[in-house]
């Protein structure tokens, strides 16, 4: 019997609150490798410098909104090696006013601007994925500290779920969401993104035009209510990875 998407990105991935500071720590130094070393997007100049438990001398990137936002990462479960993070920006304490990245950076045709909803509103951001973890078998240019050879992280049945990745972390993002009553998330991302997500029924609705940021980036809004009982009925199995079985959001499917 052909095993399902849970029980096979359970097999091999862990989503990890990063609900401490060692784990948080993990989260900035993943992506200082992602958005520093891997493709250059932030540059080294902008980085904290941090003490792992080692010991040892390490840079994270951190930026003025990480203090009012929750963090996840994806564990590899086999080598233990943090594969992908993203985190939510929540609304402000005590003001609905407080900006996003989205509204600073895109020219929105619709914001959310209702005081209500803005309470209930975050953001998608930071959603970074290790280039180990999706480089094909093959490809060149190792990333400082890991190995370049992909075989060394995964065996032939684990390639499998590697596409799921991005599925794992939106998982984790719901989690987030629920946790914290956020109904509506807005996101900025890649245009493959965007229809990957969507072949699974996990629909973003454009809410102005592409922006041009280290490459071509469309600014989106998701809820809840929305996205939930779609997802469940174009594929329910990514309904199941992304509510635990209905374990969580179960009112809104």
């Amino acid at each position: 019997m052909q095993q399902d998407l849970l029980s096979a990105f359970n097999q091999y991935f862990e989503l990890v609150h990063a609900d401490t500071d060692e784990l948080r720590a993990q989260v900035f130094q993943l992506r200082y490798q992602v958005y520093v070393l891997e493709t250059g997007f932030e540059t080294e100049a902008d980085c904290k410098s941090g003490v792992d438990a080692a010991g040892e001398v390490i840079l994270l990137e951190e930026d003025e909104f990480d203090a009012r936002s929750d963090h996840y990462l994806l564990r590899h479960r086999r080598t233990g090696i943090y594969a992908a993070t993203t985190r939510l920006i929540l609304p402000q304490t005590g003001t609905s006013a407080a900006s996003y990245p989205i509204e600073l950076h895109c020219q929105l045709d619709e914001p959310v601007t209702e005081a209500s909803l803005r309470t209930h509103l975050g953001e998608i951001s930071r959603f970074a994925v290790s280039k180990v973890f999706k480089r094909r078998l093959g490809e060149s240019n190792s990333i400082a500290g890991v190995a370049a050879d992909i075989d060394v992280y995964f065996e032939d049945h684990e390639r499998r779920v590697l596409p799921h990745i991005s599925l794992g972390l939106f998982a984790a993002v719901m989690r987030m969401a629920h946790a914290h009553h956020v109904s509506h998330c807005y996101a900025v991302m890649e245009p493959a993104l965007v229809r990957l997500l969507g072949r699974f029924g996990v629909v973003f609705r454009r809410i102005g035009p592409d922006v041009e940021y280290h490459g071509l980036r469309v600014p989106c809004l998701t809820t809840a209510d929305e996205a939930l009982p779609n997802i469940r009925q174009i594929a329910p199995q990514v309904w199941d990875l992304i509510t635990n079985r209905g374990e969580l959001f179960i009112e809104a499917a």
